[in-house]
């Protein structure tokens, strides 16, 4: 999705993006060009900042879009609350484009990972797996547009259509929790706890495996 939204993000748009896994394919596939601003809640490395991030982009700027990306995790933190501040306020900006991309894995992933990696831990479900929630539907229900995608052959429409809605946006991508955030350069260390983590019964570990090899090649 990020790959595909890069070449087609608004010259003068307003980014801004959560911390979790999100940011990994943010700073990895996003090609910020000149013109554009970007916000990220990186040293602090809190969960929830990028909607008020971007609302805040939008009362200073309200002629310009924004984008914002988020985990499920974050959203269900208080980015379904912020989107009641955006339905409140949106007819006063200039531009209406103000895209949510969240990013629904059922996962609080980034710690998922972390516990693989960092300690060899397998998957902990019990503090892990998050509820589902319709999030394009509950932007639809508040007068927002959204969009629940689930296929992806239709990640290029659904990109246009959410950047041309005449309204704020909820683009909600379902994402395979299983996917490895590779960093650029693996460490011995790391691949000892991953496959430790795997040895310990971790519930998707053939999962884990099969998305690995699929990015390693990639």
């Amino acid at each position: 999705m990020f790959a595909e939204l890069s070449p087609r993000l608004p010259n003068d748009a307003m980014l801004a993006c959560d911390t979790g896994t999100t940011v990994h394919w943010y700073a990895r596939d996003l090609k910020i060009r000149a013109g554009m601003r970007a916000a990220h809640s990186g040293t602090l490395a809190s969960m929830g900042a990028a909607i008020p991030y971007a609302v805040a982009a939008k009362f200073a700027h309200p002629e310009l879009p924004a984008l914002c990306f988020v985990g499920d995790g974050a959203m269900q933190m208080n980015g379904i609350n912020e989107l009641i501040t955006v339905a409140r306020y949106w007819k006063r900006w200039r531009d209406p484009r103000f895209v949510v991309f969240v990013m629904n894995n059922r996962d609080l992933n980034m710690v998922t990972w972390e516990q693989r990696i960092l300690a060899g831990d397998r998957k902990f479900e019990a503090s892990q797996e998050l509820p589902d929630f319709p999030y394009a539907a509950y932007a639809q229900s508040i007068g927002l547009g959204g969009f629940r995608l689930d296929d992806s052959d239709r990640i290029v429409v659904a990109i246009e259509d959410a950047l041309a809605a005449d309204r704020p946006y909820v683009l909600e991508v379902i994402c395979d929790p299983n996917v490895p955030p590779l960093p650029p350069h693996v460490s011995a260390k790391q691949i000892r706890n991953y496959l430790v983590a795997l040895a310990k019964g971790d519930s998707d570990a053939v999962r884990v495996v099969r998305a690995s090899i699929k990015q390693i090649f990639a």
